[in-house]
């Protein structure tokens, strides 16, 4: 990747996504984090605030304060760390409320798997930046002891023995639930292709990072590793369709219930699906999906990449008749690295190339030079969406910051 890219991606990381937030997000007064944020960075202290916001700003400034080696971004973890075990842990049945008002009283108190997936992936990386950091062996044992509790409680209520995969959600006491939709552009079904996909990135996570805390901890990582291995498969061979896209909201025996098809999803399912494999040493793993994973972006960036400014566009659906073009935040992070990780599998110049151009987008439109961070959502005429927020409770520092330390992780030898 050309050098004077590297260079403003760690510009954009360091100097713009970690110290926005820093200032922006915290609630100090409620201790907590703004559930909306807008582009003029006005906080709304009043609405409530969920848990993937909060383990997303764990994950981040514990991953940041590891990648960077500065400690100084911990106190953003340490922060969202407390609020976690504060205000959002139920304390009687186990597991994370999935969001809480401004004073900790749970609003919804449902165990939404999603959820529950993203609490596991902040508090082992968390654990591992404690330990690498701050040398502080007992918080560092008792945050991934809590990212294993949740495992655990996944595995045993929410994991699906007869068709395999992950249903959407259970009841406060993990009993079943009819409500099982994640949000309102979400279906109501029992089981869908993005709680299942980020179940797979926080148990790539926790395999990555038990070592780190427990190197003695042989047996629990091997189930850790079993888990993985077996949602990697199911999410080739169920979720993913013939078409090389994968689909988004199934029945219990994963039969498809729309053909909506989300470009961003996909390809951050391929290189999640390659960190997952690659995590977890198995080169027969490697060689079943090499292929898959590599068809699955190819797929993306003929038909989801805008040809003529390299951005990449939003889903179609409705056999096709229905296209957003909209340019999200979180899809040009997730295929700036997707397309990256594909030149690094193949090495063919287009994948390297798409890449590029998705940062060369992001650093001319997507960025908010005046006010910070990252717009939200451009329009297809290049113009900020102003009626999505700059933050809160689904727009955080993680994809962006991810996908800066993806790429810097991936190109430090250049």
């Amino acid at each position: 990747m050309n050098k004077a890219i590297i260079k403003e991606i760690e510009d954009d990381l360091i100097k713009n996504i970690l110290p926005y937030w820093q200032e922006y997000s915290r609630d100090m007064k409620n201790k907590g984090f703004f559930g909306d944020i807008d582009n003029d960075n006005k906080q709304d202290s009043s609405i409530e605030r969920s848990i993937v916001m909060t383990s997303r700003f764990l994950w981040a400034y514990s991953a940041a304060a590891r990648f960077l080696k500065d400690s100084k971004y911990l106190e953003m973890a340490d922060f969202a760390y407390d609020v976690i075990v504060e205000k959002f842990f139920d304390k009687k049945n186990g597991g994370v409320y999935w969001s809480v008002m401004p004073d900790g009283t749970p609003k919804v108190s449902k165990k939404q798997i999603y959820g529950e997936a993203f609490c596991c992936y902040g508090l082992s990386e968390y654990a591992s930046a404690l330990k690498e950091l701050k040398k502080d062996d007992e918080k560092s044992e008792e945050a991934m002891n809590k990212s294993l509790d949740i495992y655990n409680l996944i595995e045993k209520y929410a994991y699906d023995e007869e068709f395999g995969g992950y249903v959407e959600a259970r009841a406060i006491d993990w009993s079943e639930t009819d409500d099982m939709i994640l949000s309102p552009k979400d279906m109501n079904c029992p089981k869908s292709m993005n709680t299942n996909l980020h179940v797979m990135e926080a148990y790539t996570n926790l395999y990555r990072n038990l070592p780190v805390v427990f190197p003695e901890g042989k047996n629990i990582r091997s189930e850790v590793g079993t888990s993985l291995s077996k949602l990697v498969m199911v999410t080739v061979e169920k979720i993913l369709q013939k078409n090389a896209h994968l689909g988004m909201f199934f029945k219990m025996d994963w039969t498809l219930l729309a053909d909506e098809i989300s470009y961003g999803h996909d390809i951050e399912a391929s290189w999640l699906l390659w960190e997952a494999a690659t995590e977890l040493g198995d080169t027969y793993l490697q060689s079943e999906i090499k292929d898959t994973v590599v068809k699955i972006a190819e797929v993306a960036l003929v038909e989801g990449i805008d040809k003529k400014t390299g951005a990449m566009e939003n889903f179609i659906k409705e056999n096709g008749s229905v296209r957003d073009c909209t340019r999200v935040w979180w899809n040009q992070a997730e295929s700036m690295t997707g397309f990256y990780n594909a030149y690094q599998i193949t090495g063919e110049e287009k994948y390297l190339i798409a890449s590029e151009n998705v940062w060369k987008w992001i650093s001319e439109k997507q960025i908010d030079r005046k006010g910070g961070e990252w717009w939200s959502a451009i329009d297809e005429s290049g113009y900020p969406i102003l009626s999505e927020a700059k933050g809160g409770n689904w727009k955080t520092a993680y994809h962006s910051s991810r996908a800066d330390m993806e790429i810097l992780r991936r190109t430090k030898n250049i």
